[in-house]
């Protein structure tokens, strides 16, 4: 198979996060606004790559205030800082699956992080579009990245954790005038 160009479906994908609330329980979220593309080589995947960019304030916990929170001073500063990127340097392959080493990049501070990812397949949809499907997880550390506001619990422990666990679910639509092998 040749190299192909692919756009993500934002329709039919979802970047999500969680992080442990009070030491026991999880609080979960996702971006709501995002973008990027995909050059995939079957028969060479480290000549793929990935290019994401996340719109900071789109952030979703399901909670207002502390959605509002999230996007302040004290987490993203999403008037300073308006993008989350990830740009691939390596793919490799690991069994059945891909690791995708990126440079991640959150508050103007980029970082190297993995994925684990899984292509799940290609697929012609009903409307004759061809359709490449995604699974990735990853989990960094959150003051790795300068989020580093938190609060001491009375009872031991502190609000937020600091292990943020990434998975995404990636649809990806070829770009016109390719075709897929």
């Amino acid at each position: 198979m040749a190299t192909t160009s692919w756009n993500i479906d934002t329709t039919h994908t979802g970047i999500h996060f969680s992080v442990r609330h009070m030491v026991v329980a999880k609080v979960r979220g996702s971006f709501t606004k995002f973008g990027g593309t995909l050059t995939l080589d079957d028969a060479n995947p480290s000549a793929s790559a990935v290019s994401v960019s996340i719109e900071a304030a789109s952030i979703s916990t399901g909670v207002d205030q502390r959605d509002n929170h999230l996007r302040s001073p004290d987490f993203f500063d999403v008037e300073k800082f308006p993008a989350i990127t990830f740009q691939s340097t390596k793919v490799e392959p690991s069994g059945k699956h891909l690791k995708v080493t990126g440079q991640l990049s959150i508050r103007g501070i980029s970082r190297e992080v993995v994925l684990e990812a899984e292509q799940l397949g290609i697929a012609k949809d009903p409307w004759g579009n061809t359709k490449a499907a995604f699974e990735a997880k990853t989990s960094i550390n959150r003051s790795d990245f300068g989020l580093t506001w938190n609060q001491a619990l009375e009872a031991g422990g502190v609000l937020v954790g600091e292990k943020i666990e990434i998975a995404l679910e990636v649809q990806a639509a070829q770009a016109q005038g390719e075709k897929a092998a």
